[in-house]
C-alpha cells in the first residue's frame, strides 16, 4: 500500500507531487523521494543495499540522512526511527557508530548513547524538541536494545540500561501527551454473558491452543466501533484531525524486562476473531523477543490496552500522540446484574475510553462505547 510504503521509507506524502493519472502518487514517486541525492564527485560514500535486501529484524528500512546539529552536512546511515529518537533524546548521530547492516545507526545505538551520556552528565530538563516534519503520525513505540535485535539475552547491567532508556523514552512521550492533549475519560460496564456463551460453543472440539479467548472479541469490537465512529480513529496534526486510512489497532504490550511496545494489527476490522487472535499472539511473542518489523510498529490510528490478565478491573490510559483516543479493557468479573427485572450474576467487563477533546467530545466518546457494548451483545456478527 502507498501509505505503508511511504511510512517504511520515511517519506512525507504531503510533500510529494504525484506523476500518476490525476496526480496520484505512485510507488515510483515514493522510491524517487526516498532515494538520497548523489554525492559530490570528490566524496566517497558506501552505496545503499538494494531495496528488499535482508536487514535486521526491526530496523529493516535503513537509509542515509543528513544529521541535524553540530555535525550537520555529514552523511550518516540511520533508520527513520533512529533519526526521530535522536532528535527527542538530543543525540548527535554523527558521533555514533552504527551496529546495523552496512554500519547503519539503529534505535538501539541511540538508546545506548543516551544512556551513556546520562551516566556521565546530569540529566537536563527542558522543553521537548519540536515534532518531526510528518507531525509524528508514524511514530513507533520504543524499540528493544541491540542484544534483543540479535536474539541474545542481555546481561544484568545491559538489561537495566535498556529498561531505563526505554522507560525514559516512554515517560517523555507520555509527559508530552498529558501536557499537550486535553484528555477526557468515559467508562461503561458491558455484559459478556452472550459473548462468553458464544465462545464456549465456538470452542467445542478445538484443541486448547486454538481456542478463542475473550480478548479476541474485545479487540474485534473495538476495531468495528472505530470504523463506525471514525472521529476517534486518526491523528491530530497541524491543528486539525486527520482520519486514518483504515482501522489499524495498536495493542499495548508490556515487556518482561520493563517498558512498552505498541505493535499494530493492520485492518483489524476486516479480520475474523480467529485471525485476529492468531495475529495478536504472534505480535506479542515477537515483541517480547525483539523481532518486530518496522511496518508492525507504525500506522496505528487507535490503541487498545487490556490489563485483564493482571486482574485490573478498569484502566484509563494515556493517549499515544498523535493519535486521539485509547481504549481500555479490564478483567472479566462476575457481578450482580438485573435483566428484565430479574437479578442474577453475570460476567461483565469495564470498557474505558481516553479521548482528545480537540478532536471529539463526550457525545462522540459515548457513542463509541455504546457501539462496543452492542457489538458484544451480538458476538455472532463479529
Amino acid at each position: 500500500m502507498i501509505r505503508h510504503l511511504a511510512a517504511d521509507r520515511g517519506v512525507d506524502l504531503g510533500q510529494l507531487h504525484g506523476t500518476g493519472r490525476g496526480g496520484r502518487i505512485t510507488r515510483a514517486d515514493i522510491e524517487h523521494a526516498a532515494a538520497p541525492p548523489g554525492p559530490p564527485a570528490e566524496a566517497t560514500t558506501q552505496p545503499l543495499a538494494p531495496p528488499g535486501s535482508p536487514g535486521p529484524p526491526v530496523d529493516a528500512t535503513a537509509q542515509p540522512l543528513t544529521a541535524a546539529g553540530p555535525g550537520a552536512g555529514a552523511r550518516v546511515r540511520a533508520t527513520p526511527y533512529a533519526r526521530r529518537l535522536a532528535s527527542e533524546l538530543r543525540v548527535d548521530l554523527t558521533d555514533l557508530h552504527g551496529t546495523g547492516e552496512n554500519g547503519a545507526i539503529r534505535a538501539a545505538d541511540v538508546h545506548a548513547a543516551a544512556a551513556a551520556r546520562a551516566r556521565t552528565e546530569p540529566r537536563e530538563r527542558g522543553p521537548l524538541p519540536p515534532a518531526p516534519p510528518d507531525g509524528g503520525r508514524h511514530r513507533p513505540a520504543p524499540e528493544p536494545a541491540a542484544a534483543a535485535h540479535r536474539g541474545e539475552r542481555p546481561g544484568g547491567d545491559e538489561r537495566q540500561q535498556r529498561s531505563a532508556a526505554m522507560r525514559r523514552a516512554v515517560g517523555d512521550l507520555m509527559s508530552r501527551s498529558k501536557r499537550e492533549i486535553p484528555h477526557y475519560y468515559l467508562s461503561t460496564v458491558v455484559d459478556l454473558a452472550a459473548a462468553l456463551r458464544w465462545l464456549r460453543e465456538r470452542n467445542q472440539g478445538r484443541p486448547p491452543s486454538d481456542r478463542l479467548i475473550p480478548a479476541a472479541l474485545l479487540l474485534k469490537a473495538a476495531a468495528l466501533a472505530g470504523r463506525d465512529v471514525p472521529q476517534l480513529n486518526g491523528f491530530w496534526q497541524d491543528g486539525g484531525f486527520v482520519p486514518a486510512d483504515g482501522v489499524h489497532l495498536g495493542v499495548a504490550v508490556s515487556l518482561r524486562e520493563g517498558g512498552l511496545l505498541s505493535p499494530v494489527i493492520h485492518d483489524a476490522d476486516t479480520l475474523p476473531p480467529e485471525a485476529l487472535m492468531a495475529t495478536l499472539k504472534d505480535l506479542v511473542r515477537r515483541a517480547r523477543q525483539g523481532r518486530l518489523r518496522g511496518s508492525e510498529l507504525t500506522g496505528a490510528g487507535l490503541t487498545v490496552t487490556n490489563l485483564g490478565e493482571q486482574g485490573v478491573e478498569a484502566v484509563f490510559g494515556v493517549i499515544h500522540p498523535p493519535q486521539v483516543a485509547l481504549v481500555g479493557f479490564g478483567t472479566v468479573v462476575e457481578r450482580p446484574w438485573a435483566t428484565d427485572g430479574l437479578l442474577g450474576v453475570r460476567p461483565v467487563v469495564t470498557a474505558t475510553l481516553s479521548a482528545d477533546h480537540r478532536a471529539s467530545d463526550g457525545a462522540v466518546g459515548a457513542r463509541y462505547l455504546t457501539r462496543v457494548d452492542r457489538l458484544l451483545q451480538s458476538p455472532e456478527a463479529l
